[in-house]
């Protein structure tokens, strides 16, 4: 069982991970391996922070749909960019991989939660109604278009902060939501025959009606502080409403894990200082735990430094900086064994660990540090004997190569026992599709004994096995998909909670250089 579990009082239907910033790769990476061990434990669905309807499109790929892509679910199934970041790649391909074989009750699922918005950039209701209307094979075209007529005047970001240009209280506006809930009155009406696909319309419907409430809500004649508290405090409870409703649909096949922003997770009220007055409002967590009390656990994230982000390390004073005293990888730890501390200084990169928020929660996952190239580089170089070199025009390095980083043992340079990359070669060495952005590979000389313990196979026969590895997923330990006839293996963006395995292989490839080394020195002097 997770060791998280063993932290909650319960099982609870729904677990929130909470992180304190988009952007920090080793959350999301963090939380495909808890899920995928959570799923051997009987919990058969997550639910991310990105638009729910947008989110039916992943999940066709991850019950293996052919009519979906992984290009497409990646570039239609997330908003907010969320397609773009390696680890959700992962996390489809790994739940379509579990979902090979099983029957529907142990398959996962994919959802989003959050509505089909930004803060500031809300669309029309027109792609919802349309899909609902296509479903119920209703031509309502004409009528649609005629009342929501210019898209720009609906996706205007100006008119989310002025009342008198926002359309969200307009004649129109409150005919498209009568609309839009007469179309799911009739999906009600006809579900006895059109029960196929009808979730999905279900979705769309209620897609349709968030944004026209969101756009009313924008109308609201209010000054600009009460405007913004009233436009989170109405996303984070659309976002409560889609979480429920994930929840009722997937009660009775087990437990579901959500994951998002702290903010929209914890149990208490989010807060935020704006012109100098701190303003505060229910988030999504904060309603689903008044409806569900025990049912709702909360594990909240907490960073201690992110090279990704330009965070550095937390002073030792703060609540981030006495959880990573102990130990330099992520860890969980009980809510109530957090003592008092210093909060730290909260730059909007980074929503530091306060009182409260610990208070509220069941558990707290810390990461001590993302990992990057320098953080990696830095362990190497701390080895005996280690010189790095870093291609450039400088040392005559192509310039495909610049940045690469080359670790060696001894004066030769002929044979780096570890590499660090961030780019693929055309026509040799793209498998890992390492021009991502924030993505990179460390690769080790493991040599043949090594290289066959790990992979069950010896480097020779590499060729035969290729079509065995995922040369692109992260925190997988793959032959090199061009050195692995030498005995060479990858890691591309290794999380944190890697370090001791890499560290590991690290003295493998290490010990080999050193031999090497030593080696050719006595052959120099004979």
């Amino acid at each position: 069982m997770p060791a998280f579990l063993d932290l909650l009082a319960k099982t609870p239907d729904l677990l929130a991970l909470g992180e304190p910033t988009h952007g920090e790769s080793a959350f999301l990476q963090l939380r495909n391996d808890a899920f995928l061990s959570l799923a051997e434990h009987g919990y058969r669905s997550i639910a991310v922070e990105s638009d729910r309807a947008a989110g039916l499109i992943a999940d066709e790929f991850v019950q293996g749909g052919a009519e979906v892509s992984l290009e497409r679910a990646l570039s239609e199934g997330f908003s907010h960019e969320f397609g773009t970041i390696p680890a959700n790649r992962d996390l489809l391909l790994r739940m379509r991989e579990w979902n090979t074989g099983r029957p529907a009750a142990e398959r996962l699922t994919f959802h989003g939660f959050d509505a089909p918005l930004e803060l500031a950039n809300v669309p029309s209701p027109r792609r919802h109604l349309t899909r609902v209307c296509d479903f119920l094979g209703l031509d309502r075209s004409a009528e649609i278009d005629a009342l929501i007529g210019d898209e720009a005047r609906w996706s205007d970001p100006a008119a989310i902060w002025e009342p008198g240009r926002s359309v969200g209280r307009s004649t129109d506006a409150r005919d498209l939501r009568v609309l839009a809930d007469d179309l799911r009155t009739e999906l009600y009406l006809r579900a006895p025959w059109k029960s196929a696909g009808w979730p999905a319309a279900f979705v769309h419907a209620t897609s349709a009606i968030a944004v026209l409430r969101y756009h009313a809500a924008a109308a609201a004649p209010l000054a600009q502080e009460e405007r913004f508290v009233r436009l989170a405090a109405v996303r984070d409870a659309l976002m409560a409403e889609n979480l429920l409703a994930i929840r009722s649909a997937e009660a009775h096949r087990g437990p579901t894990l959500v994951f998002g922003h702290n903010t929209h997770l914890q149990r208490h009220p989010s807060t935020m200082t704006l012109a100098g007055t701190e303003v505060s409002w229910a988030g999504a967590g904060a309603i689903v735990a008044s409806l569900l009390g025990d049912r709702y656990a909360v594990i909240v994230g907490s960073l201690g430094a992110s090279p990704a982000l330009g965070i550095g390390a937390p002073a030792a004073s703060t609540y981030e900086g006495r959880l990573q005293q102990e130990t330099d990888l992520p860890r969980y730890v009980l809510a109530s064994d957090i003592g008092p501390a210093e909060r730290r200084t909260h730059d909007y990169r980074y929503f530091p660990l306060d009182r409260a928020t610990i208070e509220h929660a069941d558990a707290v996952l810390h990461v001590p540090t993302g990992v990057d190239a320098a953080v990696l580089a830095d362990r190497i170089v701390a080895l005996p004997g280690v010189e790095q070199v870093v291609a450039s025009a400088e040392n005559g390095s192509p310039e495909a190569a610049w940045g690469d980083r080359f670790f060696f043992v001894g004066p030769d340079r002929r044979q780096p026992f570890a590499t660090i990359v961030e780019h693929d070669v055309p026509g040799f060495d793209e498998a890992a599709q390492l021009d991502r952005p924030g993505v990179f590979r460390l690769n080790l000389d493991l040599g043949r004994d090594e290289f066959e313990r790990l992979f069950g196979f010896p480097p020779k026969a590499f060729e035969d096995h290729r079509d065995e590895f995922d040369f692109a997923r992260l925190d997988t330990l793959t032959p090199h998909p061009g050195y692995a006839l030498h005995g060479f293996a990858s890691i591309v963006l290794p999380g944190p909670h890697l370090l001791p395995e890499i560290d590991r292989l690290l003295a493998v490839a290490h010990a080999r250089a050193v031999d090497r080394a030593a080696r050719r020195a006595a052959r120099q002097q004979q």
